[in-house]
């Protein structure tokens, strides 16, 4: 394996607000199949409304989460992933997502991520566990900033 996509993989599978579940194993088979794709600063990575081209995982630089509608914002770093409610739902983006910095990330289409799961059932179990983590997280912090706020 490359040095880059080691160092890829460590990004993805150590991050704090990742994909928490997913093991070295698991992640090799998803970057395998990914497109590595690049955000200039301030270009738009998900539009709220459309339906997104899958998910993103972001490698390198930050992007920003904003409900327009809400004057709610939320930064994204190395690790995370955006994309998820539309892929869970399928269904338009609920948010923009716009690279605050230059922003390099895997793209991994539904199609292909769904022909893994079938491939590796045990791949999608914790692929959708850390899915539901992440957004139970998420929801629990939009509840106290409401809660402090």
């Amino acid at each position: 394996m490359s040095k880059p996509i080691e160092e890829d993989l460590s990004t993805l599978s150590s991050a704090e607000h990742g994909l928490a579940y997913l093991t070295p194993n698991d992640w090799a088979l998803i970057v395998d199949k990914a497109i590595r794709v690049r955000f200039g600063k301030g270009q738009s990575i998900i539009q709220m409304g459309k339906r997104p081209n899958g998910v993103y995982l972001l490698l390198k630089g930050t992007a920003n989460v904003q409900i327009p509608s809400q004057n709610t914002f939320r930064d994204l770093g190395p690790g995370e992933i955006c994309g998820e409610m539309s892929f869970l739902e399928d269904a338009p983006a609920s948010a923009n997502v716009v690279a605050d910095a230059p922003v390099e990330a895997y793209l991994v289409d539904q199609p292909t991520l769904e022909h893994l799961f079938e491939l590796f059932p045990h791949l999608g179990s914790r692929f959708y566990r850390s899915l539901a983590t992440n957004l139970s997280r998420r929801l629990r912090d939009v509840i106290a900033k409401g809660l402090n706020g």
